[in-house]
């Protein structure tokens, strides 16, 4: 159902996007809005993993440079049914965790240094679990499919206020079009990203079989990514959509379900709904594969 219902979403996307291309350029613009529509997918279906990794200036590590960390993800992906990822590591404060990467066969997944020190080694495995959901349902694939169209109407949008309406001369429809169809887009992209966390939160505690370490992780990374800043994603908001909690957006407007909710729907996983509690052993992931106490 959430396949479909992903589909439908989509092809609302490419609709709106043609309507608008209609709107400010006839049938001839709404060709011209399919083509560009097409050409970008093309090119980030390609080269989004590589963009994003430089975006956050993700450095690469195996089994020499974070053994344990590198034997963690390599063991989840074991469980998952899933080919060997490559992993990264994000200098910086700010407690995150991402994957990208066309399809299972050329995925990649990413841990911040910030989030590895507060995790304990049970919770850091249920978030990279989490990431590994999202490589095995292909929504690595569709979040960039749905972001670029959603791109590709903002861009039109901001042609369209700068060369104004040619199919009807109707300048009121013109303004409407600029300010409706960007922000039916990020409805729509929104309605996409927060049902695949939900898939991805239920995958995650599958492949690691402890739903209460995803539940306790997610609480523990909500909070804090609120106080911590996060540069890349306040340089390219787009970015707080590949994230396991959203980064400084209102929660109306963000494109993650609220905390609670999945923190509810992992307890009831497991049958419980005993409050979310830290692990009981504190110890931590050292990025360079180190023990920290």
């Amino acid at each position: 159902m959430n396949g479909f219902k992903t589909l439908m979403l989509l092809s609302a996307l490419t609709a709106l996007l043609m309507v608008l291309g209609y709107m400010f350029g006839g049938s001839g613009g709404a060709v011209i809005a399919l083509v560009v529509a097409a050409g970008m997918n093309f090119f980030t279906y390609w080269n989004a993993d590589k963009i994003v990794l430089k975006m956050h200036n993700a450095r690469q590590v195996d089994a020499s440079s974070a053994p344990e960390f590198y034997g963690m993800v390599a063991d989840l992906a074991r469980n998952a049914g899933l080919p060997m990822p490559k992993v990264y590591i994000v200098d910086t404060d700010a407690p995150n965790a991402f994957a990208t990467g066309r399809n299972p066969e050329n995925a990649a997944v990413a841990a911040t240094t910030g989030l590895l020190q507060m995790l304990s080694r049970e919770e850091v495995a249920a978030v990279m679990a989490h990431e590994l959901g999202h490589v095995r349902n292909r929504d690595t694939l569709v979040m960039t499919m749905v972001a670029t169209i959603a791109g590709a109407i903002s861009m039109i949008a901001n042609f369209g206020m700068f060369f104004g309406n040619r199919n009807n001369g109707n300048a009121m429809a013109g303004i409407l079009a600029v300010i409706a169809a960007p922000f039916a887009a990020m409805i729509v992209q929104m309605a996409i990203s927060r049902t695949r966390e939900f898939g991805a939160d239920r995958a995650g505690a599958e492949i690691c079989g402890d739903p209460a370490a995803l539940a306790s992780a997610l609480a523990k990374i909500s909070g804090a990514a609120q106080r911590i800043p996060n540069p890349v994603a306040e340089r390219n908001p787009a970015a707080a959509q590949l994230y396991i909690v959203p980064v400084g957006l209102s929660e109306l407007f963000s494109t993650h379900p609220r905390t609670e909710k999945r923190i509810a729907a992992l307890q009831a996983m497991q049958g419980t709904n005993a409050p979310v509690r830290a692990a009981r052993r504190p110890s931590a992931l050292n990025p360079l594969g180190r023990n920290g106490r």
